[in-house]
């Protein structure tokens, strides 16, 4: 895996993917929202500041006002992977709100 590639993918060009991906499984784009929120911190304006500034997950996930301490205990498989063996955090994170 080329980690260094993962951490510079502009996060607004994936927020759409997400949004795409929640709403075929019958879930609205607040609700994915709504995970991002209250596993980073951002809010509606923070979020959409990182939008606008094109941040990369790296910049994305070291600007979150505040990572849910719980996050660590997100669990399941994404891509084959099982989120909770992923060794590298920036990664990680990224996969935690994908499953």
């Amino acid at each position: 895996m080329n980690k260094e590639r993962i951490y510079k993918i502009v996060f607004a060009s994936v927020y759409p993917l997400y949004i795409k991906k929640v709403e075929s499984k019958g879930r609205t784009k607040e609700e994915l929202d709504t995970v991002i929120f209250w596993l980073t911190g951002y809010n509606a304006k923070t979020l959409q500041k990182q939008i606008d500034k094109k941040s990369d997950f790296e910049t994305f996930f070291a600007e979150a006002p505040q990572m849910n301490p719980n996050a660590p205990k997100i669990t399941g498989v994404i891509c084959g992977y099982r989120v909770e063996e992923i060794e590298d955090p920036l990664i990680q994170k990224c996969a935690t709100w994908i499953n």
